[in-house]
């Protein structure tokens, strides 16, 4: 089937699966949604935060969306588009007849606008540039078509394109207001659009009348809601508080406890979200000792009862991890070996690594098994460490736990290499988020860890576009990281987004975080 049939079949799916596909009835209702962080920057060209994409990928379109069920990339902005044969080269036809929240019409001058401010190095992307990989430059090769040059193949780029941080903005708005001054003057073509933003108290979107474009991947051809006020509940107990007095009808990340609570009320529904990426795990540092020795780094997996670190801290809430990748993404793999909780079969190997019991320790050599775990201070990640710390010490080693606060102590420890392990998940649609963890000499690559065939199979993940062989390539990593005990799997994420019972036709794009709020309503 070509990609313009499969398009429709889908849109024929949806007009016979969802009632009112046709037309969205509008109403003046305001949505009142809670966001648990509030970001240093909102401009998702330039800034990182998942939580901006929030509210923000209903103001952007993209040229290409990605069914949330199939994983396929459907139009977008891009009506049709090819690869070339080397993989380097990808041309968009782009729809006609749409047009920004201020006027301006896209065409492949507004696409290059948008690629020439994300990449501009004094704007310092956070994120957008490198989601790009081997962008060159763009080119329109008329005006309604813009091709895209690669210095070598990158099968994430339509991954990238389908996300809210390469949306597409109003080339008008973004000459006039700058890096400095976009971020509270936002234009994009989508169902929504940016009205204000007041730094740690608010921000607002409201429907956009003119909107009529929408992607096969939705419902709703116009927004119900007549607009949606984003507020921020940083501090998890908060949340349930302002859904309880009213304060918002909908709000993410509510701890488990307060989402039953909630839920048992009558009042309110919970949707466990399911977010992409790697799971909550355990790196080990590989070069620094005694997490050098394999046989120490398989005891230390086998002490630790996962399934009940998960119900403990998640209330059961979310599934526990299999290897490297979480279960909704390409090269997740139920065959990996995942040994089970085995403290005795723990024991033993480290009495086989000569590390022998001197009162309440273990010893070898006079020195004793001596680990230091460092943590963010997010997601939940202190509360793991200390089970971690509880079932490691239970195993005769002496555990200190650093909690980082903030990404930055985190390269710290990487740069001094003081740590045996570090606790991290990383959310993402596309498993080439992997590379940076695992490739030789990789930004974020904290086990030290330099192979060969994994640095192979990574290159292979990145230059092909064929999901079978892409996914056989990360199936081979998950292998040999389980294999040789690098990681520590804890939990897939999961999102408690909790709503009130008036909210309806919630749903969530293939990252997790980001709803289609043009399918939201609230009934009466």
């Amino acid at each position: 089937m070509t990609r313009q049939q499969r398009c429709l079949c889908t849109v024929a799916g949806l007009a016979l699966g969802i009632a009112g596909c046709a037309g969205t009835p509008r109403s003046s209702a305001i949505l009142h949604y809670g966001l648990t962080l509030s970001p240093t920057g909102i401009d998702p060209h330039l800034n990182a935060s998942a939580e901006l994409g929030i509210p923000l990928s209903s103001v952007y379109d993209t040229l290409v969306v990605q069914d949330p069920t199939t994983g396929e990339f459907m139009p977008g902005l891009a009506e049709d588009w090819s690869i070339s044969e080397d993989g380097r080269d990808y041309t968009f036809h782009l729809r006609r007849g749409v047009t920004f929240h201020d006027g301006t019409p896209l065409d492949a001058d507004a696409v290059l606008a948008n690629l020439e401010y994300t990449v501009d190095p004094d704007h310092h992307s956070q994120k957008a540039v490198f989601m790009l990989g081997p962008f060159e430059r763009g080119v329109a090769s008329d005006p309604m078509t813009v091709v895209l040059h690669l210095s070598q193949p990158y099968a994430p780029l339509l991954d990238s394109l389908s996300q809210v941080y390469l949306g597409m903005a109003s080339p008008s708005a973004l000459r006039q207001w700058g890096p400095e001054a976009y971020p509270f003057h936002q234009v994009g073509s989508g169902p929504f659009q940016f009205v204000d933003y007041v730094p740690n108290d608010r921000l607002t979107i409201s429907r956009s009348s003119g909107y009529g474009w929408a992607p096969a991947v939705v419902a709703a051809d116009q927004a119900a809601l007549a607009g949606v006020e984003f507020r921020f509940y940083e501090d998890p107990p908060t949340r349930a508080l302002a859904l309880e007095s009213g304060q918002v009808d909908i709000v993410g990340e509510v701890p488990p406890q307060d989402a039953r609570r909630l839920v048992d009320s009558g009042e309110f529904q919970i949707y466990p979200v399911a977010i992409p990426g790697q799971p909550m795990q355990v790196l080990f540092n590989l070069m620094l000792a005694p997490t050098d020795d394999p046989r120490v780094r398989q005891a230390l997996v086998l002490a630790v009862d996962r399934e009940a670190v998960v119900d403990t801290v998640f209330g059961g809430m979310s599934p526990v991890a299999r290897g490297i990748l979480t279960r909704n993404i390409l090269g997740f793999s139920l065959d990996l070996p995942m040994p089970a909780y085995d403290p005795l079969a723990a024991a033993t190997l480290l009495d086989e690594a000569g590390w022998n019991w001197v009162g309440r320790i273990r010893m070898r050599e006079g020195a004793p098994l001596h680990l230091n775990l460092v943590v963010p201070n997010w997601g939940s990640h202190p509360e793991v460490a200390q089970l971690l710390q509880i079932a490691w010490e239970s195993l005769g080693a002496a555990v200190d736990v650093e909690v980082a606060a903030g990404f930055g102590p985190l390269r710290e420890a990487q740069a001094e290499e003081a740590y045996n392990a570090i606790a991290w998940n990383t959310f993402g649609t596309d498993p080439d988020l992997l590379t940076p963890f695992f490739e030789t000499g990789g930004l974020y690559n904290w086990m030290g860890l330099s192979d060969p065939d994994v640095d192979e199979w990574l290159e292979r993940g990145r230059s092909t576009t064929d999901p079978a062989v892409r996914a056989e390539a990360y199936s081979e990593i998950s292998r040999r990281a389980m294999d040789g005990a690098w990681v520590l799997p804890i939990r897939d994420y999961v999102d408690l987004v909790v709503a009130h019972q008036r909210v309806q036709g919630l749903r969530y794009s293939p990252q997790g975080w980001f709803p289609y709020l043009i399918d939201f309503s609230l009934a009466p």
